[in-house]
């Protein structure tokens, strides 16, 4: 299968920091690689670096068969990329931003109108294509931000984080749109810390921490193999949350913990189930839920990386190891 990135053995320090210390990954034509990792884990030192923004220390790194550094400007007209922070003009309009894009692209000013025309109508913008961008809710922002990364038509998108900061319906408007961009066969490299959004775009998921992989798969592969099966347990009675996380605690031989009400622990055995229902029944504890489910993928980064995934906010650049003089 042909790989549309691939990197081997990449190394980048900053200052004697090292964000990416060794990092191995292949995605292959067509699908959608989410790569996973708390804040510091050397996510976007590796799209930068596959974006041609960043030189490595070390290793080899290939987009579309071209190399990152001494093939760059092969990279860059294959490539789009969609950053952290918004790389549109907040006083132009969502027409000037994407038609001034083209026109830097080389595109003559008829082809630059029509393409900013075109991109604007799938992305749902027209009513707003003349207005501001200072105007433009936050999830229209994003979208417009999209729309200037496929300006070129390119072959691999990269998109760091492409939903930080959004409410869940501008999170879904954007879902939609990359759904329908993966429909079309494009190849896309996304970062993020919604793992829920990892879950429901990606083919395949790569999980990094302190500049390495140690994880990689399908999602479901990964909840299979890492995470198993949970049992949850809500109790009637919040007063008996502590009652039922010991007693589960005990009959599951691994720590129950609590979160949203509910008990949460690890299916060690496939008798499980019966046993915490016969201990509850002996304690008189009523239940208002119970249930065994697949692990989502926040209890497998958990169980990976010892933390939970934190949801973005506002920060500087990558992985706090980014210098802001720019690349090197």
């Amino acid at each position: 299968m042909t790989h549309a990135i691939r990197a081997e053995g990449l190394t980048k320090a900053f200052k004697g920091t090292a964000a990416l210390k060794g990092l191995d990954l292949e995605v292959p034509q067509g699908t959608v690689l989410g790569l996973l990792g708390p804040n510091g884990a050397g996510k976007t030192t590796a799209v930068r670096i596959f974006a041609t923004l960043l030189h490595p220390d070390g290793g080899h790194a290939e987009v579309g068969g071209y190399e990152v550094v001494r093939q760059a400007r092969q990279v860059r007209s294959l490539i789009g990329l969609t950053a952290q922070s918004s790389a549109v003009d907040d006083n132009m309009t969502g027409t000037e931003n994407l038609v001034m894009i083209a026109r830097l692209l080389g595109m003559t000013r008829p082809d630059s109108r029509a393409r900013s025309a075109e991109l604007l109508r799938r992305f749902h913008l027209e009513e707003a294509a003349g207005r501001a961008v200072k105007t433009y809710s936050g999830g229209m922002r994003r979208r417009l931000d999209l729309a200037a990364s496929l300006v070129g038509r390119p072959r691999v998108l990269f998109l760091d984080e492409p939903t930080t900061g959004l409410d869940p319906h501008s999170r879904g408007e954007v879902w939609g749109m990359l759904r329908g961009l993966v429909s079309e066969g494009m190849t896309t490299l996304l970062t993020t810390q919604y793992l829920d959004e990892a879950d429901r775009l990606s083919d395949s998921i790569v999980v990094v921490d302190q500049g390495t992989v140690i994880a990689q798969g399908a999602p479901d592969e990964l909840k299979s193999q890492v995470g198993g099966q949970v049992l949850s347990v809500m109790p009637v009675e919040a007063a008996e949350l502590a009652r039922v996380r010991a007693l589960v605690t005990e009959e599951a031989g691994a720590q129950a913990v609590i979160e949203d009400h509910r008990v949460i622990a690890p299916v060690t055995t496939d008798t499980l189930m019966p046993g915490v229902v016969r201990r509850l029944d002996q304690a008189g504890i009523a239940v208002a839920e119970l249930t065994l489910r697949r692990s989502s993928l926040d209890e497998v980064f958990l169980a990976l990386t010892g933390h939970k995934a934190q949801a973005a906010g506002p920060k500087a650049s990558d992985d706090d190891h980014t210098p802001t003089g720019g690349p090197s």
